[in-house]
C-alpha cells in the first residue's frame, strides 16, 4: 500500500493509500515517501488544515472498520469545525443513547484521525479525554480550531 509521511505540528503523520481511498493515518513517522495523486492532495489539504485554511475534507475515504463504528466515524465528520460533543452527544446521533463506551471505543479505533475529528469528542463535563496523538495533540487541535473560527477565517 502507498504511503506518505509528512511534517505537521503535532508531528510526523503517514498517511496510507489502497485502492485511491485513505485508509489510515498515523501520528508515527514511517519514512515513507510514495507519491501518489491522492497521497499528494492529502497532504496539502491535512498542510492546508493545520495553516487554518481549511476545515472540511474532500479526500475519497475507505476506514475498515465494523458498522457501528463506521456510523459512529460518519457521525464524528457531523461535528462543526471548532466545537465539541460529548460522547453521549455522538451517541444519540447513531440512534444508541445507551452506548456511549462503545462511540469511545469506535473512537479509539478511528484510523483517520483528524480527517474523522475524533479528537472533537470530549467527556460529558467537557474534559479532554482519550486520543491516539496524545491529549496534547488533541488540546492542539481543538486550540487550532478555535483560534481560526475566532479569527473569523471561517464565517
Amino acid at each position: 500500500m502507498p504511503q506518505l509521511t509528512i511534517a505537521s505540528p503535532v508531528g510526523a503523520l503517514t498517511l496510507t493509500e489502497e485502492r485511491n481511498r485513505l485508509v489510515r493515518i498515523e501520528f508515527a513517522d514511517a519514512g515513507a515517501a510514495d507519491r501518489t495523486p491522492l497521497l499528494e492532495s492529502a497532504a496539502r489539504q491535512l498542510t492546508e488544515y493545520f495553516a487554518g485554511t481549511r476545515r472540511d475534507f474532500d479526500i475519497p475515504l475507505a476506514p475498515a472498520g465494523t458498522l457501528f463504528q463506521q456510523e459512529v466515524w460518519r457521525a464524528l465528520r457531523d461535528i462543526p469545525y471548532g466545537t465539541t460533543r460529548s460522547y453521549k452527544s455522538v451517541a444519540e446521533a447513531v440512534g444508541r443513547p445507551q452506548a456511549c463506551r462503545a462511540v469511545g471505543m469506535a473512537n479509539n479505533r478511528n484510523p483517520l484521525p483528524i480527517v474523522v475529528p475524533c479528537h472533537r469528542v470530549v467527556g460529558a463535563s467537557g474534559a479532554l479525554v482519550g486520543y491516539a496523538g496524545g491529549l496534547d495533540v488533541k488540546r492542539a487541535l481543538l486550540d487550532l480550531e478555535r483560534s481560526a473560527v475566532a479569527e473569523g477565517l471561517f464565517a
